[in-house]
């Protein structure tokens, strides 16, 4: 009885991986390098930003996930004369002002389900037209992958599920990959996560392969400046993969002189989602919640997401990375 009950367990287990593997941000506007690897170092900060989010407060087992990201980009150095050993006159090599590197360090709690790791982005970064820059990213990930031992008692201490891999923890290694297009009045991206789908086996084929599938993220926004510091931007971000059918999240945000904004989404079959934020100085602070519009929201609190970022680089240094400066 018992272990027919732990199968029960890891099927619907592999029906909650499969409906949401990956974690799901409400203020992704706010630091798209998150979904997008490309977008490290586009904007020429270097940026701080710590994100956590409680997802369906008051449900055992709801998705909780903390992230700690960086990122920076490798401004343009000024140009030196060194003399090589026969004497003669060489310029020292410089930076281009191209490159973007960032880390993200996770936390990802989604039922039994643990997942911890890093990952780490090198960005290229290149202008059209002048205005116009296009990027592209690619990161490595890598995470702990195991399954809560503490929540899962077993009567029988010989079941081989005691020493799977999954239930003493594996190490998955992945690739993401993303571009994306950067315009003082609209910016679009496209990604792909999990590009290599790693999979965990439980350590017997009766409880099958468990995959990570990849994930596609689609993403675009446009400024419309209402006056010379109210800015109006509607934003849409679309989520799929193979077993998870496209969600979108369509909403709009209102920006008063950069130091305070206001927006409202829906998130299609799932949510409504409002959030508002600070800025002050570099800081930045965020918060949005989630009513969710499924049958769980009458066990639930609704879903909380905070955002702490630090963002240095306001300054003129921070043009440097320009090619047309």
């Amino acid at each position: 009885m018992k272990r027919i009950l732990i199968i029960l367990i890891l099927a619907a287990l592999a029906l909650e991986i499969e409906a949401q593997q990956l974690p799901v941000y409400s203020q992704y506007l706010y630091n798209k390098f998150l979904i997008n690897p490309s977008v490290a170092g586009s904007d020429g900060y270097t940026s701080i930003n710590l994100t956590t989010r409680q997802q369906w407060i008051g449900y055992e087992g709801a998705p909780q996930t903390y992230s700690l990201s960086a990122q920076t980009r490798l401004l343009k150095q000024g140009y030196s004369i060194r003399e090589n050993i026969f004497n003669k006159k060489i310029f020292k090599p410089h930076t281009t002002g191209r490159v973007g590197l960032g880390l993200n360090i996770f936390s990802d709690i989604n039922g039994l389900i643990r997942r911890t790791g890093f990952s780490t982005s090198y960005s290229y970064h290149m202008w059209m037209n002048g205005s116009t820059q296009l990027s592209f990213g690619l990161a490595f990930n890598g995470y702990f992958y195991k399954i809560d031992q503490d929540q899962i008692q077993v009567e029988d201490p010989d079941d081989p599920w005691l020493y799977s891999d999954l239930r003493k923890g594996v190490f998955i290694p992945d690739f993401s990959f993303g571009a994306s297009i950067v315009n003082r009045k609209y910016t679009a991206g496209f990604s792909v996560l999990e590009l290599m789908e790693g999979f965990v086996r439980l350590g017997s084929e009766a409880y099958g392969n468990l995959k990570i599938e990849r994930t596609y993220y689609l993403f675009g926004n446009y400024d419309f400046e209402l006056d010379a510091k109210t800015i109006l931007q509607p934003s849409l971000l679309v989520k799929m993969s193979e077993q998870l059918m496209p969600q979108a999240d369509i909403g709009v945000t209102c920006n008063f002189d950069n130091r305070f904004w206001v927006g409202a989404a829906f998130r299609t079959g799932s949510a409504i989602i409002t959030n508002v934020g600070f800025r002050k100085d570099k800081f930045f602070i965020g918060y949005s919640f989630d009513f969710t519009l499924q049958s769980i929201q009458r066990s639930t609190y609704g879903s909380h997401e905070f955002v702490l970022a630090l963002k240095f680089g306001d300054t003129l240094r921070k043009y440097r990375w320009l090619d047309r400066y």
